[in-house]
């Protein structure tokens, strides 16, 4: 079978990485791809919003199966045009991926189905907005209500900052994705990341991961799409996974299916555990970028099997093998992310990080040039280990990071702390 992935992130690098080793694949494509992509799969140059250029090279390359990466294209209807086109794809449909398209949308269905979440407003103005600040106080939770790359939630610890953040989203800061925002409630807990593998019916919970939204060492500076992450999240026991499968996904997937969103795909969900349980912080439907990196580092079966039988509706029949191994993430970014940065900087040595027993490097924003690789982006690489205890990983996914020659690149130096507070 001959597979196209869609996206050109550390996720699609990590996705056709895992796939690359299926004996059941064929030729593997990725559109567009990027430098590191490059060395398992074949990139092209289709934009993933280009629905007629994507049918056009599956019908052409006679792709026997889609995998979606990223969240625009799965909002924007990717997933019916390809089937509408007789293509096999994997992935929620528009009117599924809501869940993450719409921040409002997913608080609304928590409300009908009884699944638990912060209270929250949604707001079409800043005048409603900055009055239910005033009226729950700080600190208090800001979110575009639109996709916003991971960067459109203001965790605001003053009355000042919030409206602040009102003023900034709804001024244009994330474009059409702050049109309309959702304030809500601060919960305080330990949040972590939850992954399903849903088939419109059927949910497979998968691993669960931490990831560092904050840009800097101790959590500080403005939230990114995520600086590194590590598997397994320390606090995600058997039986705390048992009550967000029965009180989260499954209701979740229930009323979807109710509603006419039936969903297929992967179901992330971002939650905090607090002292009432675990809470429901926001879906994505899609894997998440760090995660999905140390989720493919730990897993032993097929990926492809798996996305099939999810995209069939036949996920009652099936399992997946993880390694026991604890697997952890350093995300370098180029200088100033998550603003502006310098793109087309050299990067070397990734030779090197790559001989660092356990240690595989995937590329996000690179470009190829030549024998170059080349900074062409905010987050640049996602240094993965796999070892058998997350500080050995860590340890190795830090001397990968040191190995590497790139000055106008940065990272965290403190990726995977919960886990090793608790190991002291």
């Amino acid at each position: 079978m001959d597979v196209l992935v869609i996206g050109s992130g550390g996720r699609e690098h990590a996705l056709c990485w895992s796939l690359s080793a299926s004996p059941l694949i064929g030729r593997l494509f990725c559109a567009p791809g990027n430098g590191g992509i490059a060395e398992v799969a074949t990139c092209v140059p289709v934009d993933p919003l280009d629905f007629p250029a994507l049918i056009a090279f599956c019908q052409k390359e006679k792709i026997g199966f889609v995998v979606v990466g990223p969240e625009g294209p799965l909002v924007a209807g990717v997933v019916e045009a390809l089937e509408g086109a007789g293509i096999k794809t994997f992935g929620p449909t528009s009117k599924a991926a809501a869940l993450e398209g719409s921040k409002g949308f997913t608080k609304d269905l928590c409300a009908r189905y009884d699944i638990p979440t912060a209270a929250y407003k949604r707001c079409t103005n800043a005048a409603e907005a900055k009055a239910f600040i005033a009226e729950r106080g700080a600190p208090i939770v800001v979110k575009a209500d639109g996709l916003a790359a991971g960067k459109g939630v203001v965790v605001a610890t003053s009355v000042e900052e919030a409206n602040k953040a009102v003023d900034d989203i709804m001024g244009g800061a994330f474009g059409a994705a702050g049109a309309e925002l959702v304030v809500e409630e601060f919960l305080d807990g330990e949040e972590i990341s939850f992954f399903a593998l849903c088939d419109g019916k059927n949910a497979l919970p998968l691993l669960s991961a931490q990831d560092h939204k904050r840009v800097f060492d101790g959590d500080q500076g403005p939230n990114t799409g995520g600086m590194g992450a590590y598997s397994p999240a320390p606090v995600m026991t058997a039986a705390l996974e048992a009550e967000v499968m029965a009180r989260i996904v499954r209701p979740t997937m229930a009323g979807m299916a109710k509603e006419g969103r039936p969903f297929t795909g992967i179901l992330f969900a971002g939650l905090m555990i607090t002292a009432k349980g675990p809470q429901l912080i926001e879906y994505n439907t899609r894997f998440g970028d760090p995660e999905c990196q140390v989720l493919m580092a730990r897993l032993k079966s097929d990926l492809l099997p798996a996305l099939l039988a999810a995209r069939d509706g036949v996920l009652d029949r099936f399992d997946l093998r993880w390694s026991d191994d604890a697997a952890l993430c350093v995300v370098m970014a180029a200088k100033g992310y998550p603003g502006d940065v310098k793109k087309g900087d050299e990067i070397r040595n990734l030779e090197a990080a790559n001989k660092v027993p356990g240690v595989t490097v995937f590329h996000a924003g690179t470009r190829r040039d030549g024998d170059r690789i080349l900074a062409n982006g905010g987050r640049v690489l996602g240094v993965t280990a796999i070892a058998p205890t997350v500080r050995e990983a860590r340890e190795r996914a830090y001397k990968a990071v040191d190995a590497i020659d790139w000055p106008g690149g940065f990272c965290r130096r403190d990726i995977a702390w919960r886990a090793m507070e608790r190991a002291s």
